[in-house]
């Protein structure tokens, strides 16, 4: 039985992941609409986890980064010279 809970979760997570990630701005109304829902009914708590963060940047999910914190830049691997 607990089995079948996991891995139902574990289903459930993937779906609602993918559903961002390829529906991008259905998804984004949809989990909106359903935190004014829960705001509505006085589950405040539920609805600041529901609702979508605001976009900013480009929005094109192209990889920049919504915060304005820099990119650590990594260090270059050198290779080592023996003489």
């Amino acid at each position: 039985m607990i089995e079948i809970l996991i891995v139902a979760a574990l289903v459930i997570w993937s779906a609602i992941v993918v559903f961002k990630k390829v529906f991008p701005n259905t998804s984004s109304s949809v989990f909106m609409s359903l935190s004014n829902v829960c705001a509505s009914k006085g589950w405040t708590t539920l609805a600041k986890w529901l609702k979508p963060a605001m976009v900013s940047g480009c929005g094109g999910g192209c990889g920049c980064s919504a915060s304005e914190s820099p990119v650590e830049k990594k260090v270059e691997v050198q290779a080592v010279k023996w003489k």
